[in-house]
């Protein structure tokens, strides 16, 4: 067919090729000029390729008299309008913000298709839209009205940071309620609410509370450790008119409902919610762009609700400069935190301070404590006995760990045990114990408190709900169970020192937001003890100012340039692709400062010699850095098809250009 004539279908393809992150025509053959409407799968003829791809139907419209021909679509997979227009904007435009493709956003959106759940939902009655019981709504309102302005600033579509109460509420941590009341209430005024939250116990405790508010059939869990039936009949659900409360992980801030009243995000420096598939956005910057174009494209935007315990750096910017709201709560509550040191007349090197040591045994006489330490396993970290060099393995020169106590030394990389071994430095057979695990604080605690229970909660351990009785709660950062009744009668964190040397650019505002996580947990008035750390993260915690610490860290990295105060790109990829892609930044991006590149430096690509620079730029130019860079992707990738086409083995040169932007930790 020729164009000029007939209808024509404008198809997203799925591919991973840069360049084809775009909209082809593809001419609408007469029998399927009815099932062929927007938002359905189709399968088109890739010419270039020489085979049929999947695809969407973005836009059905007339074609243009170019004289060129049009292939044919290949045929419809099914009725079913899986591409709403809403979700191709969003895809699209945080693809654009993360110089990607809009496909591999999609493809976290739109979970793989299953046959008989689709046709079950097609032939299916829609939901009808829900309706909140009035006493359920009066205790939602109840409770937000603790944040005087909440309520309404959640009806304006205000974009608005809190900090939920750290204590426990009806068995559950109080932000459940706080999350649970906010999404019931916009559900009630008939509009739908996204809830998105780091983790499957977070999940897990979010629905607990919903089920108390809200009508079952009314909240869609979008859930990566669902069956893929049940997640396809979730995402289903969300492409119906009748409002719903979509909770899930990071992904679920893509759910396509309708009439959009609330994104919701829990614990936003988590960082689960970095998305480690291309093009690698955020779960927050996600939400962040969602807000905007709902807002922009509707006379009522939709609310955005940043909670925490702690306030993130990216947030405490939007902040600053006026873009999120603070709502602060009516009556502020803060644990009872005690920074804890060993004292001149304590044994050196003692790993819990006797002031701590004695608040744990009197908290035991009433119920659990919680002893929060920073690696899993019984000794994370072996050196050798009589040089101190760190002990590591004679075959991949991985560290070696001891799994228990007395067992033979294995490598962490490998996984082979560290027979016979002898240290590379001075020859000695012996190994030293650096490091104490959880196992191992476990195995000196219940030395320490005899006929007292120890609970070990960590990886390999989990453990979800502990009893309101005597016992000693051993767990890793992240992986504290929750205390029956009103929580912990003691916190004791330990291992605080050894967090804070991470070579992290966040580590102080990622140990602040473990500590404040586990301080949470503890029961009113309890003791919570920071054992051996001082300075300014110890202040926050102590006097329960995380928004401080958070505008005191944007203040110091204000000068160096460095995230979030700016964005950050990351280029790898052969030298000259490296050299063209800032050369052409340069040229597209006038202005750009000459402290905004740094690198390239030399790296190892799999054996092949390669190039890795970090841009750095301000908010306002992000789009023409982005789409600059964008565009190096697609000529690179490009050229590259050119050269593999005229290899005589068919092997292209490594000259493919990758492009990583907002990158969170950056390292040159």
């Amino acid at each position: 067919m020729r164009g000029g004539g007939g209808r024509v279908a404008r198809v997203l393809l799925d591919s991973p090729l840069p360049q084809l992150d775009r909209l082809f025509d593809y001419a609408i053959p007469a029998e399927l000029r009815d099932a062929a409407v927007p938002g359905v799968r189709v399968k088109a003829p890739l010419r270039t390729a020489g085979r049929v791809v999947d695809g969407f139907i973005v836009e059905v419209g007339e074609a243009e008299d170019s004289g060129r021909p049009l292939s044919e679509l290949d045929g419809v997979v099914s009725a079913a309008e899986v591409l709403p227009a809403r979700l191709y904007a969003l895809a699209r435009r945080v693809a654009d913000r993360a110089a990607g493709s809009a496909v591999d956003i999609l493809r976290l959106a739109i979970p793989k298709r299953q046959v008989r759940v689709e046709k079950q939902w097609l032939s299916a009655e829609r939901a009808t839209p829900p309706r909140v019981a009035e006493d359920l709504l009066a205790a939602a309102v109840e409770f937000l009205d603790a944040y005087p302005g909440l309520r309404e600033r959640l009806a304006e579509g205000a974009r608005v940071a809190l900090e939920a109460p750290p204590c426990l509420q009806a068995g559950r941590p109080a932000w459940t309620a706080l999350m649970a009341s906010a999404a019931t209430s916009v559900l009630a005024s008939g509009r739908s609410a996204v809830i998105a939250v780091p983790d499957h116990r977070d999940l897990d405790l979010l629905h607990s509370a919903l089920r108390a508010l809200a009508p079952e059939d009314a909240v869609v869990r979008h859930d990566a450790s669902q069956t893929g039936p049940d997640r396809y009949r979730g995402f289903l659900r969300t492409l119906e008119d009748a409002p719903c409360i979509v909770i899930g992980n990071r992904s679920a801030v893509y759910a396509p409902v309708s009439r959009l009243g609330l994104i919701g995000m829990w614990d936003d420096g988590d960082p689960l919610f970095e998305e480690p598939l291309a093009p690698y956005v955020h779960a927050r910057d996600a939400a962040l762009v969602r807000q905007g174009i709902d807002g922009a494209d509707t006379s009522e935007p939709p609310a955005l609700l940043l909670s925490g315990h702690t306030r993130t750096t990216d947030v405490e910017r939007l902040v600053a400069v006026g873009w999120v709201e603070e709502v602060r709560a009516s009556r502020r509550y803060a644990p009872n935190v005690i920074l804890s040191a060993v004292t001149e007349s304590e044994r050196p090197g003692a790993r819990i301070p006797s002031s701590a040591f004695r608040a744990a045994r009197d908290a035991l006489a009433e119920g659990p404590v919680l002893v929060q330490v920073s690696r899993p396993g019984y000794a994370p970290t072996l050196v050798c006995a009589d040089c101190r060099a760190p002990a590591r393995c004679r075959h991949c020169a991985g560290p070696l760990h001891a799994p228990a106590r007395g067992a033979v030394p294995v490598c962490r990389w490998c996984g082979r045990s560290a027979t016979a071994w002898a240290c590379a430095a001075c020859a000695s057979p012996r190994v030293r114990l650096a490091s104490s695990g959880s196992e191992r604080t476990a195995d000196e605690l219940g030395r320490a408190f005899p006929g007292v229970r120890v609970i070990v909660a960590d990886g390999s351990h989990p453990v979800q709900r502990v009893e309101d009785a005597p016992a000693l709660v051993v767990a890793t950062r992240g992986a504290e169970p929750l205390a029956a009744g009103d929580g912990y009668r003691a916190v004791l964190l330990l291992d605080g020192d050894r967090m804070l040397q991470a070579p992290d650019l966040r580590i102080g505002e990622a140990c602040l937001r473990w500590w404040s996580n586990a301080a949470a947990l503890a029961a009113p008035g309890a003791p919570v003890h920071l054992v051996g750390v001082d300075g300014a993260v110890a202040r926050a915690l102590a006097s329960w100012t995380q928004p401080a610490y958070a505008r005191s860290e944007l203040q110091e990295r204000a000068p160096l340039h460095m995230p979030p105060v700016a964005r950050v790109a990351r280029l790898e990829g052969d030298v000259a692709a490296v050299d063209r892609a800032l050369a052409t930044l340069r040229e597209d991006v006038p202005g750009l400062p000459e402290h905004a590149v740094l690198g390239p430096v030399p790296i190892d690509r799999q054996g092949w010699p390669g190039a890795r620079a970090l841009v750095r730029f301000d908010y306002a130019r992000g789009a023409a850095v982005t789409a600059s860079l964008r565009a190096s992707v697609v000529a690179e990738a490009v050229g590259a098809r050119s050269a593999r086409r005229g290899s005589a083995k068919g092997r292209a040169p490594r000259n493919i250009l990758a492009v990583r932007v907002d990158v969170v930790d950056p390292e040159l």
